[in-house]
């Protein structure tokens, strides 16, 4: 009967290669964050507008985004692109678009349901106080709605380390692009994957867990 022979000594020995793929994931989740961030709140603030035209655009990108693959608008973004717009797109680029895209179309959800729960009467605070409406967003409305999506944005970030994964595909060197390249020189893929599996649970499940002691303790005040 084949016994497998476990040789854990090919993952030390290519550990920092390893690492700076880890390294290269935490950037581009970070950097992939703060875009989605900023673009979700964009989004929202369209789908949310008086102004019809805007309004129906906002909806659009949202519904076509968030009811289309991840891998397959990362595809898009690496291979149409260029040729829509006649220029190479580095495969970093268009992870990091693709999956600010795809995160915002979610966020704006959140950014929006936060936005929305904030009460009327606020808002009518302000407006006794001399506030214009744009005034009355930045200074009251928005303050608080980030408040109350902060948790749900901590988890848009746990998404994004996974998500990040997806890079390998278009030859993103972020760690389980290292992974691949590691398995198919040392013909050991049951411990390499093993190991990166390891680290993004390693990373991922404290994050996942601190965010719900925080959305708990911020339900009981």
């Amino acid at each position: 009967m084949f016994k497998y022979q476990f040789r854990w000594d090919t993952i030390w020995g290519s550990f920092d290669f390893l690492m700076s793929g880890l390294q290269m994931t935490l950037i581009i989740s970070a950097i992939t964050l703060v875009l989605a961030m900023i673009l979700g709140l964009i989004i929202a603030l369209m789908d949310m507008s008086r102004f019809a035209p805007l309004r129906w655009i906002g909806i659009s990108i949202g519904e076509v985004i968030r009811n289309t693959p991840i891998l397959v608008q990362l595809l898009w973004a690496y291979y149409v692109l260029p040729i829509v717009f006649g220029v190479r797109i580095e495969s970093l680029t268009a992870l990091v678009v693709g999956l600010s895209l795809y995160q915002a179309a979610f966020i704006s959800e959140v950014y929006r349901s936060g936005i929305q729960g904030v009460p009327k009467g606020h808002r009518e605070a302000a407006q006794v106080l001399g506030l214009t409406p744009i005034q009355s967003f930045f200074r009251i409305v928005l303050p608080q709605a980030v408040r109350m999506t902060l948790p749900p944005l901590a988890s848009n970030f746990v998404q994004l380390i996974k998500f990040s994964s997806l890079g390998a595909v278009i030859s993103v060197s972020e760690i389980t692009r290292r992974g691949m390249e590691l398995s198919a020189t040392n013909f050991r893929p049951l411990e390499t994957f093993t190991f990166i599996a390891v680290v993004y649970f390693i990373i991922c499940w404290p994050l996942a867990m601190g965010i719900r002691w925080w959305e708990r303790r911020l339900q009981a005040r």
